[in-house]
């Protein structure tokens, strides 16, 4: 299959013959998923819809160029259950912004990231990059984009190895899915009413919180409900980058006049 817009499966030839001027970096992790999903599902379902995304965008017009993923992420709240694989935030930062130098070279200007683990936190980097480069830097985590519906198809709950994310791998890897195995995603509450109403935010150890790493209950979770989120995000998604790709960056940008 043709694919101008996948570096990864593309040839030189191929990059001189076309312009990019977005370039799309997906983000994942390697960690525990419940009993139920492989360690694998973030790294694979950013991939999957950074692909999704770049494909529709680019037939519509956007000139966009789709990055490989990095693997790994911030997993040090995981640290008590083997091989959540970590890189610290201020080494993911760096790898990005190595990364950054070789996209600027080439010419493209505007950057999206699109993150697929919740313990990355990219916005003090951010702030500290809009000096640093020519690079316009968004970061988008890839299921922001149907934030609303998500509380409409799924009635699981939960943020980890929950229904979303089980639904979601029963679209991208099926047969990697073994939901039978799954616990109901149980998670520990603390002995302060302000941090279990969110009030007071902590950084969770995970072991405590959970008890075999999931959080929501997953047991509902579907082949279908996985589609007709990821249409949403997808849809949406695709359209940011075309708007992405055909925006001037005048002095304003990405500012109205």
């Amino acid at each position: 299959m043709n694919q101008p817009w996948n570096l990864e499966k593309i040839t030189y030839k191929v990059i001189k013959e076309n312009f990019y001027n977005v370039a799309v970096l997906p983000i994942g992790s390697i960690e525990p998923h419940n009993f139920h999903l492989p360690y694998g599902t973030d790294a694979i379902n950013a991939q999957y819809v950074a692909e999704k995304m770049c494909e529709k965008a680019f037939e519509k017009g956007a000139k966009v160029l789709l990055l490989p993923t990095i693997p790994y992420s911030v997993n040090d709240n995981m640290r008590e259950f083997p091989f959540a694989m970590n890189i610290y935030q201020n080494t993911l930062n760096q790898i990005i912004t190595d990364l950054i130098e070789p996209i600027e070279r080439a010419g493209i200007r505007k950057l999206l990231i699109l993150n697929g683990h919740g313990g990355n936190k990219f916005e003090a980097w951010q702030r500290s990059m809009l000096n640093k480069t020519k690079v316009f830097i968004a970061v988008m985590d890839w299921w922001a984009p149907a934030n609303k519906e998500e509380k409409e198809i799924f009635e699981g709950g939960g943020f980890h190895a929950n229904e979303m994310e089980t639904s979601v791998d029963l679209v991208t890897v099926p047969d990697l899915v073994h939901l039978e195995d799954a616990d109901n995603g149980e998670t520990n509450k603390t002995r302060f009413d302000a941090i279990n109403k969110g009030w007071v935010i902590i950084a969770p150890p995970w072991h405590l919180l959970t008890k075999n790493t999931g959080w929501g209950n997953p047991k509902k979770g579907t082949k279908e409900k996985g589609e007709k989120f990821l249409n949403i995000v997808i849809e949406r998604g695709s359209n940011f980058i075309k708007e992405l790709s055909d925006a001037k960056m005048d002095n304003t940008f990405p500012y109205e006049e």
